[in-house]
């Protein structure tokens, strides 16, 4: 796990994820299901987050998958 520049545990709410990501709630879900997307840490009763650490992990790993099929624009 990484910590941000500010070396802070940060979390994430599902908006700011989803805003991320560019994913919908059930996508992120389903994702969450198949094994593919970070999963969230209960914050309280009726409150979950993602680690911002995780998701930018998960970001940059799609933009390298990307880069290998040959899909990177040159830029």
């Amino acid at each position: 796990m990484q910590l941000n520049t500010n070396n802070v545990i940060r979390f994430l709410r599902l908006p700011d994820v989803k805003n991320r990501t560019g994913l919908s709630r059930s996508s992120i879900y389903a994702h969450i299901k198949k094994g593919t997307f970070p999963l969230y840490i209960n914050l309280g009763a009726r409150s979950v987050g993602w680690l911002e650490s995780e998701i930018n992990e998960w970001i940059s790993a799609r933009l390298q998958t990307r880069q290998k099929a040959g899909g990177e624009s040159g830029k």
